[in-house]
This record gives C-alpha cells, structure tokens and sequence, in this order.
C-alpha cells in the first residue's frame, strides 16, 4: 500500500520520503525521471506534494522563522509605517482583517465576507529587489531587527533558485526540455510572505463556527513554496469536497500548485482550494501562535501564458485563451485587499 502524508477522502498527497527532491537535483537520469514524475503526478492528482532535501538548509529555514517573529513582536505602528499600499506594489504590511482570502471575484462580495468573517491573520509582504517602481517597504533595522534585510533577501533567492528547479522536473515530467519554464520564471517576480497567526481564544471559533485562520482559496501563480511551524490548521479541499488536514511533517516544504500553472496546462494540473482553521485541539483555552513563510512563485509579470503544448490534442481542446501573466496576477491580487 501507498505511503501517504494525507490520505482521506479522495484526497492522497504522496509521503515526502517519496518524493526527496535532491535526488532529481544530485540524481541520475532514473532517478531525476522517477522525482519528476512523482512531482507531476502529485500535481495532476492532489495538486499539493511534501519535498524533503531541498537545497535550503533546517538551520537558514530556522533563523527565517525566528526573525519573522521579532518582526511581527514590534508594536502595531511601526508595522503599519511600513504597510501595503497596492496591488501593483504588493509589498509591505497587512494588519488582522486588511486581507480576505476567497475564491471571489466581486470586490463588494469579498468585502462583506471580510466584514462577517475576518481573517485572524498578519502579513508583510517582500517582492523581488530590483523592482525600481515598488520598492520593499523595510523595517527601520534596530534592536532585535537588525539584519532583517539581508535575512530576507538571502532566504528570497533560496527560494527563487527552489522555484525554477521544481519548474524544471515539471518539465521533465511533462516529456517537456528541461529547460522549458527558465525563460518564464528568471525574472523572479515572486512574493515572499512572512505570516504571523495571533494567539486566539478557542471560543472565538464556538461562537462563530464560520471563524478561519485564513479563509479558504488558491494560490494564483506558478507553485507556492509554504513553510510551517508544527502547530496546525492547513487544511486541503479533496476532491469530495471536505477539507482534510495537511498535517506538518518536519523537515519538509509544502509545495502547492496555483491557479496559473493548472490554466497553462489546460487544467491537467490542479491547483486545489485550501484554507487554515483552527488547530487541533491542545490543553487551555487558548490556541497558540502560528508562523508560516509562504513564496509565491510567478511566470515572469511580461510572460504571455499559452496552453503548454502537449496538454491538448486539437486548438478546440484548449480551455483558455493566452493571458499576460502581470496583469492577472495583479487583478487576482486586487480582490482580495
């Protein structure tokens, strides 16, 4: 019987000892074909798969985690001196309920959600450096937040590296050149997301049964990089329609696919809703803090998204017309502020 991390309701999502991805990064040619077929598989089915040995050590995941802390420690505002402006920009900080995560497109709908059912979240939001239009919006660097930048910035192009590795073995696993997506994702004109889940009173979600950590949705890019600490609360919509837990493995990133990846591949890839709700049940009256860091990884904001060739038999076949990447991105982004 197959290992799995999650295996309920329709939904499996593959253990990560079954998909080590430095065996596609340090592999033979069997063994890079086995990874990159397990990661497309794992796509095609759940739409979400668990990596272990990735290139980005447990001590730099570590010292990111911790410095995400100190930031979101600083008080209320000097955080808000620093906050999201646009969706043009898309950097800087969201305070609890200035973002409402949905699968809507009617920004009067979204706002009524947000009125009823807030998020109980904080965010801040890094793009990539060399954007001279939008800026980051750093923290003034003192006390506890001295190297926050550099920390950051380092952690950014880890990732940024990550992203076009795993574009690769989809690559590979599509029957595609290697090489296809570099072209695409190059420009890393990514999101880097530092998320901080307060402290919450365990009858906040009694009372209103509807209550989230972060309402439930998809990811709007390529594949999202998520790490999580060990308390809980991701939960992955199967193809039933229940949610069902994707519980924390140590050592490992979540790696989920987003809403452009399944349009270029004509849906055969799924990016598949997910939400974070309240954690399992542990001693007291109250939930503890959660901390995540999630990199939302993008095709290039100037990249033109065709249907990957492959993906259909005949032009009628094709589910979506070509779309400029930047501009949905930035209209998706729009809705949800």
């Amino acid at each position: 019987m197959e290992k799995a991390a999650v295996k309920e309701d329709g939904l499996l999502i593959p253990v990560t000892q079954l998909i080590d991805f430095s065996k596609f990064l340090n592999g033979d040619e069997a063994q890079k074909q086995e990874v990159a077929k397990a990661i497309l598989h794992g796509f095609q089915t759940a739409g979400f798969i668990y990596l272990s040995n990735i290139p980005i050590t447990e001590e730099t995941r570590s010292h990111v985690f911790g410095t995400s802390a100190k930031y979101f420690d600083q008080p209320l505002e000097d955080k808000m001196a620093k906050s999201w402006t646009t969706a043009e920009a898309n950097r800087g900080y969201s305070p609890p309920g200035r973002e409402k995560v949905s699968q809507l497109t009617d920004p009067a709908e979204v706002e009524r959600l947000r009125n009823s059912v807030p998020d109980i979240k904080e965010s801040f939001e890094i793009g990539r450096e060399d954007e001279p239009d939008h800026p980051n919006q750093w923290p003034d660097e003192k006390d506890a937040l001295v190297g926050f930048k550099s920390t950051m910035l380092d952690f950014f192009e880890q990732c940024k590296v990550l992203h076009g590795e795993v574009m690769r073995a989809i690559a590979v696993g599509m029957n595609l050149d290697p090489g296809f997506f570099d072209g695409f994702v190059d420009a890393g004109d990514n999101t880097l997301r530092l998320l901080h889940y307060p402290s919450v009173d365990k009858k906040v979600f009694k009372i209103n049964p509807g209550q989230v950590r972060a309402g439930e949705h998809s990811d709007y890019g390529s594949i999202t990089l998520l790490f999580q600490d060990q308390r809980g609360g991701l939960q992955v919509k199967s193809p039933n329609g229940k949610f069902v837990d994707a519980t924390p493995i140590p050592g490992t990133c979540v790696v989920n696919a987003g809403d452009l990846l399944a349009r270029w591949s004509n849906d055969t890839i799924k990016s598949t809703i997910h939400r974070v709700v309240e954690p399992p049940s542990v001693e007291g009256d109250v939930h503890p803090a959660r901390y995540s860091i999630a990199y939302f990884c993008n095709p290039n904001f100037k990249s033109h998204i065709e249907v990957l060739p492959g993906t259909y038999a005949a032009e009628e076949d094709k589910k979506y017309p070509g779309i400029n990447s930047g501009e949905y991105i930035i209209r998706r982004l729009a809705t949800t502020y």
